[in-house]
Parts: structure tokens; C-alpha cells; sequence
């Protein structure tokens, strides 16, 4: 799989592009660009949210109560809600070296879920992702985190970590799938703000160390 990671460095931008050989990830070449931070792979296009993206993200995803039913995050119920994510989007990129990010189709680029990265130090981050009730099962999930941890390896990020409902069977594939370790069950740790339950739930947390390769 080849990945290509775009952003803006002082005077020159550069294209880095990431060839997948075996576990190995490595840089294989330099292009000048003019782009923020976009991740390419073979069908995805994964890039910041801008204003302009609040209609698509509240009618495809935020707002649909199966899709948020184990996110947590609140489901937004009005367009401000929106609103109110993607400023705090743009203060996350304005702070660190990477934030949340929209999955777009690079054939027909409609909107087919989100990822991204939350930092909570300069070395430690987390992720996640979803997609809208079109877009799964074709394994958009696997493909997106595969290029998400391959940024998250470029922007220095030594662990790794996912957090999951521990009733979610289709993450719990993924993250296996993308070589993250289940570390185990950390109990009554998380409230899940769209379930009927308003108690702390378990979740299983999944992590890559990065400073092993795995």
C-alpha cells in the first residue's frame, strides 16, 4: 500500500510518500506540493475538516443515532453542534502536529466517515474512526487506520492508543487487524454520552508501541 502525507514545511511543501514492506514502514521520496495534511491511499482521501464540511459531517454521520450509538462524543442535534466540532478541529491543528481528519472517497469524493489523531502529549496520542452506514463493510476502517498510524509514526507518536466499547465486534477486527494490542479491559472507564445508560462503561484499550515497529 502506498501512502502519501502532505503538509506544509516552512518555505517548501513536501510530499512524503510511505511504501508498506511487510511491518516496515519507510519514507521512499520527496515531492514539492502545496497542500495541507492529506493522507492518500489506494481509495481514500483523508484530510482536516474545514467549515464548508458541517452540512455533510451533521446529516451523514454526526447526527445519526446508530452511528454514534458507542462514540464518545454526544450526537449532534442541531447544526451548531457541527459548528462547534470544527473549531475545536482547527484549534487541535493549530496545536499539534496533527488533529481530526474526514475519510472521502478519492473516486467520487463524497464524505464517508472520520479518524484522526488526538494528542495529549508530544508523544503520546490517541485515534478512532467511523463511517456512515453506506460506507462499511469494505474495509474503509482497515484501510483508513493503516494510514493514520503511519502518521501518527511520522509525527514522532511513541504510543498509540484506541479505546472501544467492549460490545463493539467490528473495532475490535479493525484494531486487531491493524496490528494494535489488546491491552485488556479497563473497567466502568468510559460514559458513552448516546447510550440509554448514562453509567461508566468497560472498554477494552487497544495500543501500538512505535518504538517496537509493531
Amino acid at each position: 500500500m502506498s501512502i502519501i502525507i502532505r503538509r506544509p514545511r516552512a518555505s517548501a511543501d513536501l510530499v512524503e510518500t510511505w511504501e508498506y514492506i511487510a511491518a516496515d514502514t519507510r519514507i521512499s521520496g520527496f515531492t514539492d506540493m502545496t497542500d495541507s495534511t492529506v493522507l492518500i491511499t489506494h481509495r481514500l482521501k483523508l484530510r482536516p475538516p474545514r467549515p464548508e464540511d458541517a452540512e455533510a459531517i451533521f446529516s451523514r454521520y454526526a447526527s445519526d443515532p446508530e452511528i454514534t450509538r458507542l462514540l464518545g462524543w454526544p450526537r449532534h442535534n442541531k447544526i451548531e453542534d457541527t459548528q462547534a466540532f470544527l473549531s475545536f478541529s482547527e484549534s487541535e491543528w493549530s496545536r499539534w502536529p496533527a488533529g481530526p481528519m474526514l475519510i472521502e472517497s478519492r473516486e467520487r469524493g463524497e464524505l464517508l466517515g472520520s479518524t484522526g489523531l488526538s494528542f495529549e502529549t508530544e508523544h503520546r496520542a490517541s485515534t478512532g474512526f467511523l463511517l456512515t452506514r453506506e460506507a462499511r463493510g469494505f474495509g474503509f476502517a482497515s484501510e483508513a487506520l493503516t494510514a493514520v498510524t503511519a502518521l501518527a509514526s511520522a509525527r514522532g507518536v511513541q504510543r498509540l492508543y484506541a479505546l472501544c466499547h467492549t460490545t463493539n465486534s467490528s473495532s475490535v477486527r479493525v484494531l486487531s487487524g491493524c496490528g494494535f494490542r489488546n491491552e485488556g479491559i479497563l473497567a466502568k472507564f468510559v460514559v458513552f454520552p448516546n447510550l440509554d445508560d448514562a453509567q461508566p462503561q468497560d472498554v477494552y484499550c487497544f495500543a501500538r508501541d512505535e518504538t517496537e515497529g509493531t
